[in-house]
């Protein structure tokens, strides 16, 4: 296999995991974001936690193996990512760390204000991971200030305006739509009425987000559109992106919460598709100097290297999945809560 082959194989792997981490962890940290909107009582708020309780850290395995090969199979992108966002990555992680916190410590004391205290925790941590992560591909999709050996010469304040915040926003309401429908899904009663009720709201504020970010990415990011131009039939991706965010309503309009929910993670999964897209070759594209970029070329390993750890991915990756398959098997149906936990 050529050097070139494997290094598209394992530009499409990464592509794989953090699409399945959007996907799973999506949905949980929707939940996150909707908890104290949706849930009105103290025992609502035990069920929407308890609906993500068994999932959630699964989830965020696709996201630590995803840093694990990247730093394998790319490791000057690793490098480069990391210590360009190093201060958002940590208060990514410590959003990361106050969820699970949240999740653990809520029901270890039986007092209305020690539970108010984590239920805020929870969904700030939710709120903040999720707008984190927007923030961070609006940056890489419009191009950071990288300087000679890809060393970032910017700073925080410089990764925090108006179109990265833009790209969060949409990644929050894509996310909480997600949620909402998750929680349809999972719940019964009056909670699921209350869940069914926010979706429509939720959808019109995710399509405008949505509608708003194109037309700024065709502006602010023109060299977005310069791979779909010269091969045109990438134009299914924006295509098959439309068609999945208009398939939500439709969706529930025919009273198939389980289809509405496919067809939301399938505008993740298109979004991320059109993200790769508009960055290839690049992970990181130079606003000072395009020679500055770090592309497939200059960040990957070599070719020994990726050709074992493609054998090592055909062995993982099938655990990976038959995890979360059995997982999900076994937790499948509605949301109950322990008789015997208070």
């Amino acid at each position: 296999m050529s050097y070139e082959t494997l290094t598209l194989i394992w530009f499409v792997l990464l592509g794989v995991l953090l699409c399945g981490y959007t996907i799973l962890d999506g949905f949980d940290l929707g939940v996150g974001i909707l908890h104290p909107f949706i849930a009105k009582d103290d025992q609502e708020r035990r069920l929407v936690m308890n609906s993500i309780g068994p999932l959630w850290d699964g989830n965020e395995v696709w996201l630590v193996t995803f840093g694990g090969a990247l730093f394998a199979a790319f490791p000057v992108a690793y490098a480069t990512v990391f210590s360009s966002f190093y201060a958002a990555f940590h208060l990514l992680l410590l959003c990361l760390i106050g969820r699970a916190v949240s999740l653990e410590f809520r029901s270890k004391v039986h007092s209305a204000s020690w539970r108010k205290f984590w239920d805020t925790g929870f969904f700030l941590s939710s709120v903040t991971a999720a707008l984190l992560l927007g923030v961070a591909g609006g940056n890489v999709m419009a191009g950071m200030e990288l300087g000679p050996k890809y060393i970032y010469q910017g700073n925080l304040l410089g990764q925090v305006y108006w179109y990265p915040i833009m790209v969060g926003c949409l990644t929050v309401s894509l996310f909480a739509l997600h949620g909402a429908i998750y929680l349809y899904l999972k719940t019964e009663d009056e909670l699921q009425a209350r869940a069914r009720r926010f979706i429509t709201p939720l959808f019109y504020v995710f399509a405008s987000t949505y509608v708003v970010v194109s037309i700024a990415t065709w502006w602010h990011v023109p060299h977005a559109t310069e791979n779909i131009a010269r091969y045109p039939v990438l134009w299914i991706v924006p295509i098959l992106n439309a068609l999945a965010v208009l398939n939500i309503p439709r969706a529930m309009h025919l009273g198939k919460p389980g289809y509405a929910f496919f067809s939301s993670s399938m505008v993740i999964l298109a979004l991320a598709s059109l993200f790769s897209v508009a960055i290839f070759p690049n992970f990181m594209l130079s606003t000072i100097d395009p020679a500055y970029s770090v592309t497939l070329d200059n960040a990957r390993s070599s070719a020994g290297t990726l050709q074992i750890m493609l054998y090592i991915a055909g062995l993982g990756m099938p655990c990976v999945l038959s995890y979360t398959l059995i997982i999900y098997w076994i937790f499948r149906g509605k949301v109950k809560l322990d008789p015997h936990s208070y």
